[in-house]
């Protein structure tokens, strides 16, 4: 019955896989100079947010009907890569990235630097994950979850368009967000609090009145919620870092 049912969640992850791969494709369609490549950019954005939902009800539903496997979480990884690591570098290098080039050699636009600034994003993700493969803490994150870190790049075009956001800004935005992943820092597991806060009976509950309050928050303006709250997901991390460090300086 195990094997038989591994497949919803394999499933799940491999739509967040397609998901990924869909928002690529779309970035590859936009030409920066045209006027309707923002709306191409959201777009690609939007898949990535949506990617993300699958890989949280994957894991979900891999525990709830107890069919975890090594397959399952090795598919989970290369998925993860993709959608929050490859997709988002490749956005932000169409959007922002693209025209960074050195001249070098006495050739102007000789060496595509903003390629590289691009590639850290993979680059950081793959550790990230291969990382948390061979350990991990199960009640925390070590270092910033590339799901988060992929959502915070997917919101941005939602949120921001390219002319509202200098190039050195958007350069120091994305370089901290992919470090972020390698950091030590450490992240609280938001499933391992809502198990602590809740028994599974009142979970369905506190789930759909939450999902009411944001929508009746935000119906017209939900990017911006969202990316409050993974904004202040991601400096929780942050500060707590900063709070240990000073409780340990003064011991």
């Amino acid at each position: 019955m195990k094997l038989k049912l591994t497949w919803i969640p394999n499933t799940l992850t491999l739509g967040n896989l397609t998901l990924g791969f869909v928002s690529m494709l779309l970035v590859a369609e936009t030409n920066p100079s045209q006027s309707n490549s923002h709306e191409l950019y959201t777009l690609a954005g939007v898949f990535i947010i949506l990617a993300a939902l699958f890989d949280g009800f994957d894991g979900m539903a891999a525990r709830a009907l107890n069919c975890t496997s090594e397959l399952g979480a090795d598919l989970d990884s290369l998925a993860d890569l993709t959608t929050f690591g490859i997709a988002p570098g490749f956005l932000s290098y169409k959007m922002f990235f693209y025209d960074i080039k050195l001249d070098i050699f006495d050739k102007p636009d000789y060496f595509p630097l903003g390629m590289f600034i691009a590639a850290l994003y993979p680059i950081c993700a793959a550790y990230r994950l291969a990382r948390f493969n061979v350990a991990h803490d199960p009640k925390s994150f070590n270092g910033l979850p590339s799901p988060v870190a992929g959502v915070v790049i997917g919101i941005f075009p939602l949120v921001f368009s390219v002319s509202q956001v200098p190039l050195w800004t958007a350069v120091l935005f994305f370089v901290i967000t992919a470090l972020l992943m390698v950091s030590t820092l450490r992240y609280s597991k938001p499933q391992v609090a809502i198990r602590g806060l809740f028994s599974w009976k009142k979970l369905g509950i506190s789930i759909l009145g939450l999902g009411l309050l944001l929508l009746a928050i935000g119906f017209y303006r939900w990017p911006y919620v969202m990316y409050g709250a993974v904004g202040f997901y991601v400096f929780s991390g942050i500060v707590s870092f900063l709070i240990q460090t000073i409780q340990d300086y003064r011991v």
